[in-house]
């Protein structure tokens, strides 16, 4: 691609994101994809900025435009991990940008960190959730840690989701980052009929799908919606499914196309979260623009929940969740707490705010470098 001295170039990194600017391919994608989808198509619609964004191989062309946004295609998931790196490495040379952004722990981390390193660009990082900021990744995986911590360390700036982020990340690796909550494009509040308990998410284990059938097993007076799409190298997910259809106030959807999701947030009385964590949850941004309160078993980042009123957060207490579901029912509570979730949501989400804090954090790293 060429450069453009006048333009702000940056390369956003997410393979599993090509389904978000192509709805025909039905393959999953996550809220990292996602966030990195809504910076960078409303980051494209400003002329001073030049994005490009690396995607895995689906099948396309080796470049696209799709709302002012170069699309390159990348690594094809079904061949070998060192093509795939190799195919990562000369999609990032083709972008050829000034600063590159991820939002993943994983090898494609590495290899950005590393390219922006030998090519003199600047290397950003966003975390995708609280587990890679407190510690519990570094645990876990020892040799990655140490990876991880090099990549992070060479990041010219590290952005988090929450305040206590900020903490954790300074705290475990000696990282300073930034906090910059997840954006949406916010739609008008419509009033619609609410009839359904909700749940969305893949079925990856940290988000503990399990217990939102065993909730609706527990709460047979209302009707329950689950929308869950088959995680990457999920081998579980058929006996997931068999015992979702067990469940007669249960209605298990295994693919919604995000242009569709909206109706479901419309009907929702509640959202319900089971994950163990998670960073800020775009399901949650999703759940307050359209005035649904939302019920977690674990995930309040930085309180907010209680702060504004919009839900409950059980703190892992399956008990406790099965209780506040009833609660927030009981009196109608639902519409009082969607109401504080949508005030909520306007204040601190809106991508059209969002953008103009990430453009001057660029702008500011530019100029620091001289490259503007």
């Amino acid at each position: 691609m060429n450069r453009h001295s006048h333009h702000i170039e940056i390369c956003f990194i997410a393979p599993k994101a090509y389904p978000l600017f192509n709805p025909d391919i039905q393959e999953p994608f996550g809220g990292a994809e996602l966030d990195l989808y809504f910076l960078a198509t409303e980051l494209a619609k400003d002329k001073d900025f030049a994005v490009s964004f690396i995607t895995a191989d689906y099948g396309q062309q080796d470049i696209e435009i799709i709302k002012g946004v170069a699309v390159i295609k990348s690594l094809d998931f079904k061949k070998n991990a060192l093509i795939g790196a190799v195919k990562v490495w000369r999609a990032l040379r083709r972008a050829d940008a000034a600063m590159y952004m991820i939002k993943t722990i994983s090898p494609g981390m590495f290899l950005t960190a590393l390219f922006c390193r030998l090519k003199g660009r600047i290397f950003l990082y966003r975390t995708s959730n609280t587990n890679s900021c407190d510690g519990s990744y570094l645990k876990q995986h020892h040799l990655l840690g140490r990876i991880y911590k090099w990549a992070l360390r060479s990041a010219k700036q590290v952005f988090v989701q929450n305040r206590t982020d900020i903490d954790n990340l300074l705290c475990t690796t000696g990282v300073l980052a930034t906090a910059v909550q997840n954006a949406h494009c916010l739609d008008e509040l419509r009033q619609s009929m609410r009839d359904t308990i909700l749940w969305i998410g893949r079925s990856v284990e940290i988000k503990k799908p399990m217990l939102f059938i065993e909730l609706a097993e527990k709460t047979p007076y209302e009707h329950f919606t689950m929308i869950c799409q088959c995680a990457t190298g999920d081998r579980n997910y058929d006996g997931l499914v068999a015992r979702a259809e067990r469940v007669k106030n249960l209605q298990f959807i295994q693919r919604v196309p995000f242009s569709e999701i909206d109706r479901f947030f419309q009907r929702a009385k509640v959202f319900v979260n089971t994950s163990d964590a998670e960073g800020f949850p775009n399901t949650f941004i999703q759940a307050c623009e359209f005035g649904v309160p939302i019920l977690s078993l674990n995930v309040n980042p930085d309180d907010f929940l209680y702060e504004y009123g919009c839900g409950i957060s059980c703190r892992g207490s399956f008990e406790h969740l099965i209780d506040s579901l009833d609660f927030i029912l009981a009196e109608d509570r639902y519409i009082e707490m969607g109401k504080r979730g949508r005030a909520y949501v306007e204040q601190n989400h809106d991508i059209k705010k969002i953008i103009e804090k990430y453009k001057k954090i660029f702008r500011q790293i530019l100029g620091s470098t001289g490259s503007l």
